[in-house]
């Protein structure tokens, strides 16, 4: 996997992310049964925690890509592509399994599992 691909697949990881928890919002909004403005954010939400999960996940997400994003760019304009494809793969791997874990749940062990990919990301980034 390039760098460049890596980057999109953390894009698509982003999106799986909010599809996740919009896929809950929006027919609850056109259907009348919530109002749009329900999840401003800082509101309590009803949701079930899976949903609220996978908000927090997408954050996560929009936390680091544009970081992982520059780098890849910048080694690629630099001519130094071949130094961040041998990585590009393990941040992307570390992103989808801090989000996997994020959505299972929050217990003590899984945030301190959520924290170790988090950290391996930004090592790797």
């Amino acid at each position: 996997m390039t760098g460049y691909e890596a980057v999109l697949y953390f894009a698509l990881w982003t999106v799986v992310m909010l599809l996740m928890y919009v896929s809950h919002r929006i027919p609850l909004a056109l259907a009348g049964k919530k109002p749009a403005n329900y999840w401003t954010r800082g509101n309590q939400t009803d949701d079930p925690a899976i949903f609220v999960r996978a908000s927090h996940a997408h954050a996560n997400c929009l936390e680091t890509f544009p970081l992982f994003a520059a780098v890849v760019i910048i080694a690629g304009l630099m001519n130094q592509s071949a130094v961040v494809d041998g990585l590009a793969a393990y941040v992307v791997y570390a992103r989808v399994a801090q989000g996997v874990v994020h959505l299972i749940g929050t217990s003590f062990a899984l945030v301190l599992t959520r924290a170790t990919f988090f950290l391996i990301q930004v090592v790797l980034i």
